[in-house]
């Protein structure tokens, strides 16, 4: 394989004549494409909320160690202020990102949630979409290439198709909607379902009738998307192989949702922004509520993601990694850039032995991590 300016110039199974090319030998390793984290709030001990460009880079570093080479910066439920100013820090941090995974726009998580579902979110700032407030954001930062919300709210469909027609991805999330009100919102712009069975609704009862959930509209309607958190946490075995069963690998991405605490020991961390967020305990792989009552983000690298939908979700490599890499692509509508290892695309790439353990990131056409180095 031939990379030359950013890009892969030519694929061959015999040598290719460029006399001047820096040779890596993979050594028998496995050659793919990089991974894609379309949903990922911090690491290395910081947030994107933290709202500093130093924060930014050194998540975008961190997790390019475990073969991510591109990301969506995801911030939490918060005031305005809070919200304009991290999305003012992705702008700074973007022109700086040469050593980490590449930031390919932010995604909004809230506030536009169902208070019963609201999970780790601060509920303080929960709150229905405002029209005013959202053209604003939209029109003030083209940044912003995904929007997760609850469809059931007042104003939500109107919310889903105005921000789609700024060529914005719309996510349900944190929602506790009904079939019937699932489907409306994904006929309106609801295409993807964020972190599949955490913070959303599945079969219930009302005044004695049941209903299908968020859940269940998600399995239901072929052509919408999800997205799961892979951590072997936030979902057992069963529920990973029920995923890859009904929706596919071409339907599947994987996330790890990964809050500050990703690449960091056990112990007490923050989840959101130092300054206002919501103290978290990091114990047994995984984010919790001081309390223990429910997850509060994952801690996981995208390797552990790949791990393990390959040893506990019996899948085979080649379409764990199709959801690490093609799937998020084409979710994101960058599927012609990124995604796989073709001729005229980024050349995104990483390399790793037979357990995913990485041992070299290619960003672009640079190598931002040797593990032999």
């Amino acid at each position: 394989m031939l990379i030359s300016d950013g890009r892969i110039a030519a694929i061959s199974d015999g040598n290719i004549d460029a006399p001047d090319a820096v040779v890596i030998d993979a050594k028998g390793k496995y050659i793919s494409p990089g991974f894609i984290d379309i949903h990922v709030h911090g690491g290395a001990g910081h947030d994107f909320m933290d709202n500093t460009p130093e924060a930014f880079l050194a998540i975008g570093e961190l997790h390019a160690r475990y073969g991510t080479t591109a990301l969506l910066p995801t911030t939490l439920t918060s005031s305005k202020a809070d919200l304009v100013e991290t999305l003012q820090t992705y702008e700074l941090a973007n022109k700086r990102n040469v050593n980490g995974a590449q930031f390919i726009g932010m995604h909004l998580e809230g506030p536009y949630f169902a208070l019963s579902q609201a999970g780790a979110q601060d509920v303080r700032y929960i709150r229905d979409p405002d029209p005013a407030e959202y053209r604003e954001i939209l029109s003030a930062f083209p940044c912003i290439k995904r929007w997760s919300a609850a469809p059931e709210l007042k104003g939500a469909i109107e919310f889903a198709r105005y921000t789609k027609s700024k060529g914005v991805l719309v996510a349900m999330a944190h929602t506790d909607a009904i079939y019937e009100e699932a489907l409306l919102g994904f006929q309106n712009g609801y295409t993807l379902a964020t972190h599949l069975y955490s913070g959303m609704s599945g079969v219930m009862r009302r005044n004695a009738y049941r209903y299908a959930g968020v859940i269940e509209a998600a399995y239901l309607i072929d052509d919408m998307d999800v997205e799961i958190i892979a951590d072997g946490i936030h979902l057992p075995a069963p529920l990973l192989k029920l995923v890859y069963k009904i929706k596919g690998p071409g339907k599947t991405a994987l996330i790890t949702d990964a809050m500050r605490g990703a690449g960091m020991p056990p112990g007490e961390s923050v989840l959101g922004s130092q300054k206002n967020g919501t103290k978290v305990i990091i114990e047994d792989d995984v984010a919790k509520l001081p309390d223990r009552s429910a997850f509060a983000g994952s801690v996981a690298t995208f390797d552990r993601l790949v791990r393990n939908m390959i040893k506990m979700a019996e899948v085979p490599m080649l379409e764990a990694i199709q959801m690490a890499s093609a799937t998020p692509a084409e979710i994101m509508g960058i599927g012609d850039k990124k995604g796989s290892l073709e001729v005229g695309k980024d050349a995104d790439i990483v390399l790793f032995d037979a357990d995913i353990n990485i041992e070299l990131t290619i960003v672009k056409g640079k190598i931002v991590y040797d593990r032999s180095a």
